[in-house]
């Protein structure tokens, strides 16, 4: 399979002092790339505030996380309805960074769809976004900087089956960045946008057997699976300083499979 160096491991991972105390919103954060974004910013020092449907499981998250500098709070937010996202931002307050990472990939044949199910995938993995910016962009606006990051995904540009409407929000969602990316830039306001390549989670992995998880393998230019924490990577960096100029585009981390 080739040689991978786990830099993690060997204690190389990136500090960045401009994440410490900034006070960082994730969707989605409960389980799988969203936990391991939750851990990273925790890691940095920032207040992280997390909202999911999944109250066992982020539950457990923050107990495990509970000796951090700044312990993690869960916000029980159903992403689906634009109300309760105001209202729980309203309770969280300003917001330095916003991660939209919710989402979710079921998958679906056309013949399945009826319009109530069309509303429903656009609402789980896209009108939720804007409504999430919509309600941090006021306080960004006061402090004159922020960042906003999205996440799309590799699915659409290969276009993979059984996923349109899945797919149709995920390209969408790199339109909208560049979009806000337009309007907020003024602001001092950043909007990015990571799309990640198959990344080994265990809702992932109910998807594919050992033969399908090698063929993904095979095709990426390296030979290693993508964690959480390679994600959390790139999330951290933009969200920080040091991507003070980087706004309006998609990041990949694939390793090479697109």
């Amino acid at each position: 399979m080739g040689v991978t160096v786990d830099v993690f491991a060997a204690g190389q991972s990136a500090v960045y002092p401009s994440l410490k105390g900034k006070r960082v919103a994730i969707t989605g954060g409960g389980s799988g790339i969203g936990a391991g974004l939750v851990e990273a910013f925790a890691a940095q020092g920032a207040e992280v505030h997390f909202l999911d449907v999944l109250a066992a499981e982020s539950e457990a998250l923050v107990k495990a996380l509970e000796m951090s500098a700044v312990r993690p709070v869960f916000h029980r937010c159903d992403l689906k309805d634009p109300a309760a996202i105001a209202a729980c931002f309203e309770a969280i307050g300003a917001v330095d960074v916003l991660v939209n990472n919710a989402g979710n990939d079921d998958r679906h044949t056309l013949d399945e769809v009826t319009p109530e199910y069309f509303d429903d995938r656009i609402a789980v993995n896209l009108r939720h976004m804007l409504f999430c910016a919509k309600a941090v962009v006021g306080g960004m606006k006061q402090a004159g900087r922020g960042a906003i990051i999205n996440f799309g995904s590799i699915s659409w540009h290969l276009g993979l089956p059984d996923l349109v409407l899945y797919e149709t929000a995920k390209a969408g969602i790199e339109g909208m960045t560049r979009a806000l990316a337009r309007e907020l830039g003024p602001h001092g306001i950043r909007v990015t946008c990571i799309a990640p390549g198959n990344v080994k989670t265990p809702r992932q992995m109910r998807w594919y057997t050992p033969e399908g998880e090698a063929e993904i393998v095979a095709q990426q230019c390296l030979k290693g699976r993508i964690e959480p924490k390679d994600v959390a990577a790139l999330v951290l960096f933009l969200a920080s300083d040091d991507a003070r100029f980087c706004t309006g585009h998609e990041y990949w981390i694939d390793a090479g499979w697109r």
